[in-house]
Order: C-alpha cells, then sequence, then structure tokens
C-alpha cells in the first residue's frame, strides 16, 4: 500500500478486521499470516511469506500458506501480481488505485500514482469506443545509467 494512504487503523489490525468483516474464520496460523503480509513492505510471493511466518511459529506448513494466500485473494483481501519474474506476489488489495514500476536489475518494485497517465489510458479507451472500467500497469526499466554489461546489484534480504 503505497505511504500515506489507508486509514489510521495499523495494517495487522486492519487486514485481520477485513478478514472477519468478510465472515473468514480467523485461526491462530491465519493471524500469523496475516500480520506477515499487513507489515511486509515489499510484494512478497508465497515462499518469503512462508520463511516470515515460521520465524513467528515454527508449526506453519508451506501448505497452510498458499491455502490462506489463496483464501486471502479470493476473499479481495490480497491483489496477486505477476511482475513476471515467474512467481506471484502479494499486496494488500489497494483501497486507492496504483501502478507499479519494477526495476529489472534488483526486482525492486515501486508504487506511484500519475493522474496524467490515467487521463490518457480513459483518453484511449473512449477513443476506441470504450469506457475504461479497469485497469493495472506495469513499468519495467532499469536506473538510469545503469547498463547492459553491468553486474545486477545484491538483492536486500527478504525477511
Amino acid at each position: 500500500m503505497p505511504e500515506g494512504t489507508g486509514s489510521t487503523m495499523s495494517m495487522p489490525q486492519r487486514i485481520e478486521q477485513l478478514c472477519v468483516e468478510k465472515g473468514l474464520k480467523m485461526t491462530g496460523q491465519r493471524r500469523v499470516i496475516a500480520r506477515v503480509l499487513s507489515e511486509a513492505t515489499d510484494h512478497p510471493d508465497v515462499e518469503q511469506v512462508y520463511r516470515r511466518a515460521v520465524a513467528i511459529d515454527p508449526r506453519i506448513s508451506i501448505a497452510t500458506v498458499y491455502r490462506t494466500v489463496k483464501l486471502f485473494e479470493e476473499a479481495n483481501i490480497l491483489a496477486r501480481l505477476d511482475f513476471g519474474d515467474g512467481r506471484a506476489r502479494y499486496e494488500e488489495a489497494p483501497e486507492e488505485h496504483h501502478d507499479h514500476l519494477i526495476d529489472v536489475k534488483s526486482g525492486v518494485v515501486i508504487e506511484f500514482h500519475n493522474e496524467e497517465i490515467e487521463r490518457l489510458q480513459r483518453e484511449v479507451a473512449r477513443k476506441l469506443g470504450y469506457e475504461l472500467v479497469g485497469h493495472r500497469l506495469e513499468l519495467y526499466g532499469v536506473p538510469l545509467g545503469a547498463r547492459e554489461s553491468d553486474p545486477p546489484p545484491k538483492k536486500e534480504r527478504s525477511q
């Protein structure tokens, strides 16, 4: 979720509250997984969620993480993202629209909103005879000045 958006309720409480509001049974392990997802500052894949969750509760299995993430996604609590790196990544289903810029050298994902891009997309749809009802924009790039021959920087360790 972009910085400065959302409610004043802390995210762990918020994700858990969304689960309760949608009628999901919140077991202890689901609470841990919800907390891990809520505290993520990146866009973790299931393996990363599992490593973080098992550090809190070693009884959590990878299968439990897969089932819980799928359940949260089906309940529209999580959004599934595909940044072309062969793994599904997740973020809390955003309240406010944003797009993504993916650094292909480091894997860093930057969330942004640009009203000019939004306007252009609506205009393109209108010119083609459509009313835009939704979209997803992912931009892929390398830092300015980075050369193809440069080795990729070391990735930050996931927690």
